[in-house]
């Protein structure tokens, strides 16, 4: 993606802490003569697992594409997922059929057990080795719940066209009570897999810019400039597509019609072949999910949860511990804890993904956003639909996942969460968080206030003290600190920064704006 990297103290997943294969390094430097050269078809902005393939199905469909980030290949949230490859969709195919129709939610299955072939077909094709394996799934009903629920899923599921889903009484693990299982669905490592991803685009012929942040983004009539680099260069092309998890080509249009969420997740070591090797969730409203990754002489257990909306909790800490606590309920085998971290999702609240057209241009600039916790699904889909929209073909799940759709399915969810962003403004006349900066511990941070504007105040471990506006530059909402990641969090529409304002996460381009004398020892 091309907001890139996280807080100076952010945590590391499984998948950055690795020894596979290494990033493919950029092809072009981002300087404005190198930059302003090249005439692609498709600029893309994101090297993600949207961007990385949405540019490579372009590339080997016969377009010249630009792929351009301003970190490394998969150094946005496609390194924070627990690369769960699945067409069970995370909000349940009773509620995905309520909002979208039988025969939406039958596209949305379709869609996603397409994702999962075409990563299938591309690693074999391409020899990616990224652990691809078939597996069973399990969706388990969690204690005290109404075991018809199970049933009312089983059923819609099948209505979908999942006709092997059963319903089992118990899962293959310790869990007390029923559970449906869905046959086929798959797991991968997330960075191999898009390291080789990336390596094939290149030598289709692919342009690849990394420290190549990108600033602006204009249309004018058919053709779209985007400024871009270190020394703003500009470049045009027919089509650009918008994969950065939060969009930055529009202030609002997109972002009134999803929220940012934060999702945690650790790794255990467990003995190999201790657990049975698949996927697992189980029904709780802010839900758990579950995943092996094998390694030579032991496997790993990847837990994730415990979401909460951007910005809106600090704790954690007693997160990470609350899903240890359900893990080694549920798999008591599971040894140390090994990794900690979290990742931000965009929650559509209707469920399904943006893909296709931003509402806010006319017709050249495209965006894949609005995950919902299936992103490398969800991902793949916007590379096999952008791909056909870009060359002028009809997708038969455009419409389905068409960014301009109404939200009159969710008209309340709707009215009201945008109505919370606007509580995320109540700190410019509210108190600080803390009576003063001396009460900041080192390696944490609190918006404080300097005269009526607030401040983003951040103490390093050496003491020193780092100033900036806590002002998020995308639609002023106040940050908040995150002491997770080390980083400042807009709560509106998840814009992330570092400790020194670098913007990590879109929709902001821009940092957050500095504070004179916005360093100094207390």
């Amino acid at each position: 993606m091309q907001k890139s990297g996280q807080g100076s103290g952010a945590t590391t997943s499984i998948w950055m802490d690795r020894g596979g294969p290494a990033m493919p390094a950029g092809t072009v430097d981002p300087t404005a003569a190198a930059l302003g050269a090249l005439r692609p078809d498709v600029i893309v902005v994101g090297a993600g697992i949207a961007g990385v393939t949405t540019a490579y199905l372009l590339q080997r469909s016969g377009k010249s594409v630009l792929l351009l980030d301003d970190g490394p290949p998969g150094g946005g949230e496609t390194g924070r997922t627990t690369a769960h490859l699945s067409n069970v969709i995370d909000d349940r195919f009773t509620e995905i059929e309520r909002l979208h129709s039988e025969s939406g939610a039958r596209m949305a299955a379709d869609s996603h057990g397409a994702a999962i072939d075409t990563i299938e077909r591309i690693a074999r094709e391409e020899a990616i080795d990224c652990g691809f394996a078939r597996l069973d799934g399990y969706l388990m009903l969690a204690p005290g719940q109404d075991p018809a629920g199970l049933d009312r899923e089983r059923d819609a599921a099948r209505r979908a066209g999942l006709d092997d889903v059963e319903r089992l009484d118990a899962p293959p693990i310790r869990h007390p009570g029923p559970c449906l299982r869905f046959p086929r669905q798959a797991r991968i490592h997330a960075l191999d897999y898009l390291a080789g991803l990336t390596g094939a685009f290149l030598a289709r012929g692919g342009a690849l810019a990394t420290g190549a942040h990108v600033s602006t983004i204009r249309q004018n009539g058919e053709r779209v400039r985007i400024e871009a680099g270190p020394d703003h260069a500009m470049v045009e092309a027919a089509a650009v597509v918008v994969a950065t998890n939060s969009p930055i080509s529009d202030r609002f249009a997109i972002h009134s019609k999803q929220a940012p969420y934060r999702t945690y997740a650790i790794s255990v070591r467990v003995p190999k072949g201790s657990v049975p090797d698949a996927l697992y969730w189980d029904t709780l409203d802010t839900y758990h999910y579950a995943r092996l990754q094998p390694e030579a002489d032991h496997d790993r257990l990847i837990v994730g949860g415990e979401d909460h909306k951007t910005g809106e909790a600090r704790d954690m800490t007693e997160r990470w511990a609350a899903l240890e606590a359900w893990t080694r309920a549920h798999f008591p085998q599971a040894g140390a804890v090994e990794h900690r971290w979290s990742g931000q999702v965009m929650e559509p609240f209707d469920g399904l993904a943006f893909i296709g057209p931003d509402p806010a241009y006319g017709g050249r600039v495209f965006v894949a956003t609005g995950d919902s916790g299936m992103g490398m699904t969800h991902g793949t889909i916007a590379g096999l639909v952008l791909c056909e929209l870009i060359h002028g073909s009809g997708s038969p799940w455009a419409a389905l996942y068409d960014p301009g759709r109404k939200m009159t399915s969710k008209l309340g969810t709707y009215l009201r969460e945008n109505l919370d962003v606007a509580r995320h403004f109540l700190p410019y006349v509210q108190g600080p968080e803390l009576e003063g900066e001396d009460r900041i511990e080192p390696g944490q941070g609190a918006v404080l206030k300097s005269g009526v504007w607030p401040v983003a105040v951040f103490r390093d471990e050496s003491g020193m003290l780092h100033r900036r506006s806590a002002i998020c530059p995308h639609l002023k909402c106040v940050v908040r600190w995150n002491p997770g990641e080390r980083s400042w969090d807009c709560p509106c529409h998840g814009s992330r920064f570092a400790v020194d304002g670098t913007v990590l996460n879109g929709p902001a381009t821009q940092p957050l704006a500095p504070i004179e004398d916005s360093a100094s020892k207390n």
